[in-house]
């Protein structure tokens, strides 16, 4: 790569909106890097809403800024990287570019009426679907939200089924509107030079509607759920020049190469190119990915199949998904809901504090439990609390729920390895170091706790913001800006590494008692009704 030319990664997240620039070593450009948050819209309980307008405002903001503070010549910049929040969804109107709906994120949980129709009185269930796409019916894909979305339509005269069956509505997820707009939207979107309506594999892998096998929506699939063809992206690959940025704001004409959902973002981040290679994600949630090569691996164990990328035309790399819904937001509800601290880094002071966690154990199934469990029926709960426990408590009780639901992911993944390999599954995590990144990594009792639950070394690289270097990497391999896989691996450095210290029995004990309390969240939105 040419010294003094840049990759900018564009990182559409729940939260927020980053635009981040990168150098030819792989680092972040000091001082280049924007980050703009949105509003989290909550109109029901257990409906979550983004206004897709404000972040498209804010991704342009976000590029605008970076470009300001460095004093940057568009030219030096030799493509741009997309990752995005996955499955979160947005349905807009083509001739207009107005989304017809808020976005519906990938927390939500309102479509769990057509997720259950969808399973009633299949032999498979939930799992109906699951063989073709990988993943079982829940709400926390994108199809059936597409499909409530036109529902509302449609129930409020608005013709939402036959606009989108007759090509006028449009729906992706939040790639899918970024790189629309930032090929011209509404105004580029004619004959001579329309608007890209892309998504790359990895984020259609997240639909409930996209075969594994073939890479490409499954008509029969969309056709049970209700979400017509013509209002889909094509697929794409994760690494490849789809087109350019339109207009004469800064950055037009610099190609667009690449697409990663953040999770597949982060596992490519941290240069997890060989099979067995596992990361994992501390962010709003938790997120879990091993590396399983070129063949797609299903989960008899509660997990997910996935795509994890792919190159060009070269043969797709799949992986296995464990995912948590509540990992840093727990911490975000301990500080703005109950008050109990004041910011994040309090919770590493209050849990060190403490020789034990006092059995006290917080299960945040907020909105029901992901993976393995696959329970929308549960909500959080806090068990063997007494008049002894204090705010130090709670707070370790939040840090130590990630890393039980990490533990649950890690075995389920050695159970359907040893089962694919005919191996023993009775260890509690494999050999290899854990890789780890995201917001909750600055939190060295969290850490040190992780490794002693696993029994595993866990370690941090330099650049922690692996989601953006992920679509960074994806978007310079495919203009040349580094040669091939091998130079990323290069480029990647350890910054801290834990090493375990407990014993096997403690962490038999430990996980025991957390299954006690997981059994405790089960059935309670099914006994309210």
């Amino acid at each position: 790569m040419t010294r003094n030319t840049y990759i900018l990664a564009i990182d559409q997240g729940t939260t927020s909106t980053r635009a981040i620039l990168f150098d030819d070593d792989g680092l972040p450009v000091p001082a280049a890097t924007a980050q703009i948050e949105h509003r989290q819209i909550f109109p029901h309980a257990g409906w979550v809403e983004h206004d897709a307008m404000e972040i498209w405002t804010n991704v342009r903001n976000a590029m605008a800024h970076v470009a300001s503070e460095v004093d940057l010549e568009p030219a030096l910049v030799r493509a741009i990287g997309i990752t995005n929040q996955r499955e979160t969804v947005v349905v807009w109107d083509k001739a207009t570019g107005k989304p017809v709906y808020n976005a519906i994120v990938w927390q939500d949980t309102r479509t769990s009426g057509i997720c259950a129709r969808l399973a009633e009185g299949h032999p498979a269930g939930a799992d109906r679907f699951r063989e073709t796409t990988g993943l079982p019916l829940s709400t926390y894909f994108a199809g059936p939200k597409i499909r409530w979305i036109l529902d509302h339509l449609d129930a409020n005269g608005e013709r939402g089924t036959e606009r989108a069956e007759a090509g006028e509505l449009l729906a992706g997820t939040m790639d899918t509107w970024v790189v629309w707009n930032l090929t011209g939207g509404r105004r580029g979107d004619d004959d001579n030079n329309p608007a890209l309506h892309v998504t790359d594999v990895t984020n259609a892998s997240r639909t409930l509607l996209m075969d594994l096998h073939t890479l490409d929506w499954d008509e029969e699939i969309c056709r049970e759920v209700g979400v017509p063809l013509a209002m889909l992206p094509e697929i794409v690959p994760s690494s490849g020049v789809l087109g350019h940025v339109t207009g004469r704001r800064m950055f037009g004409g610099i190609p667009i190469a690449g697409i990663l959902g953040d999770q597949q973002a982060a596992l490519f981040g941290q240069t997890c190119f060989e099979p067995g290679d596992t990361k994992n994600t501390y962010g709003t949630g938790a997120f879990l990915l091993l590396n399983t090569g070129t063949t797609p691996q299903f989960s008899t164990n509660g997990l997910l199949t996935t795509v994890a990328y792919r190159l060009g035309d070269d043969a797709p790399v799949y992986a296995l998904e464990g995912s948590v819904a509540m990992a840093g937001s727990l911490v975000q509800w301990l500080r703005d809901n109950l008050g109990v601290i004041s910011s994040a880094a309090e919770t590493e002071q209050l849990a060190a504090s403490l020789d034990d966690n006092g059995d006290c154990y917080l299960v945040p199934a907020f909105s029901g439990l992901l993976a393995p469990h696959w329970r929308p029926d549960a909500r959080g709960v806090m068990v063997g609390l007494t008049r002894f426990h204090t705010k130090a408590h709670l707070a370790r009780a939040a840090l130590e729920a990630t890393a039980f639901q990490t533990r649950e992911m890690v075995d389920a993944m050695i159970a359907d390895a040893g089962a694919a390999a005919g191996a023993d599954t009775s260890t509690a995590a494999s050999a290899r170091p854990l890789r780890v990144d995201g917001g909750m990594v600055v939190n060295d009792y969290l850490m040190q706790f992780q490794a002693d639950l696993l029994g595993v070394d866990v370690v941090r690289p330099e650049v922690t913001e692996t989601t953006a270097l992920g679509a960074a990497f994806a978007a310079g391999l495919a203009v040349g800006a580094w040669e091939s896989i091998d130079t990323l691996r290069e480029l990647w450095r350890e910054d801290h590494r834990w090493s375990p210290a407990m014993s096997e029995d403690e962490r038999a004990r430990l996980m025991a008692r957390w299954g006690d309390a997981v059994e405790r969240t089960l059935g309670w939105a099914d006994a309210e009704g």
